[in-house]
């Protein structure tokens, strides 16, 4: 997706570096998001070049349609599942190198260039975000270096929120589905986001761990 679709704030220049007084989230409603939609799933893949190879247990995925039934009475629910960006990360804590990290703004990403592949991040997640790349990649996205042998998973697409815009899942489902996520600075109590927050009930998937992640839903 383009830069139609704009964060509120400018671009952050390349020197100034990132700030604790910000921290990034996406709200997901659930009753807007139609099980037939994967807008979010088709951006994403192009926004990272992610490629399958007929193997869905071990392709790249960094956002995933999850679909729910209430076994008493049958009722089904579809949402977008990604890397939930915990204010305390499973994956950062298991981590040997420090290649799991997480930026002071919330954002949790992977340092490719010490990435041994353990996987411990991948055991370690709650949420099945993490893959592991097992292929040779060719063609990548300058923006969203990837590496055989290492670990990855959804990074908000950082590259596009430094530069003041919105993540491309974002985007598509506002301009292509059914208008189903917002982003935005839940610190900020004029922002979308902050203020859907709070007339809303909303849910964090696994709340019981205590992660405290960035992603939420309403209607679970």
């Amino acid at each position: 997706p383009g830069g139609a679709a704009l964060a509120a704030e400018p671009p952050r220049p390349l020197d100034e570096p990132v700030s604790d007084a910000r921290r990034w989230g996406i709200l997901v409603e659930t009753n807007k998001c139609d099980p037939e939609c994967t807008a979010c799933v088709t951006a994403c893949e192009g926004e990272h070049g992610l490629t399958g190879h007929g193997r869905p247990a071990s392709d790249a995925q960094w956002i995933r349609k999850v679909d729910l039934e209430n076994r008493e009475t049958g009722h089904r629910k579809s949402l977008p599942v990604m890397c939930q960006h915990c204010e305390h990360p499973p994956c950062v804590d298991v981590c040997p190198t420090g290649a799991s990290m997480k930026r002071v703004d919330g954002i949790v990403q992977v340092n490719k260039h010490i990435c041994i592949g353990c996987r411990y991040c991948l055991m370690a997640c709650p949420y099945k975000a993490r893959n592991f790349v097992h292929e040779e990649l060719h063609d990548q996205k300058p923006y969203s270096p990837r590496g055989k042998g290492t670990a990855e998973s959804c990074n908000m697409c950082v590259h596009r929120i430094d530069a003041g815009l919105e993540p491309a899942c974002v985007v598509a489902c506002n301009s292509k589905g059914g208008g189903a996520m917002t982003f935005g600075d839940v610190k900020d109590p004029d922002s979308a986001i902050a203020r859907k927050r709070k007339a809303m009930a909303t849910q964090a998937i696994r709340a019981d761990l205590g992660t405290n992640p960035g992603v939420r839903y309403t209607g679970l």
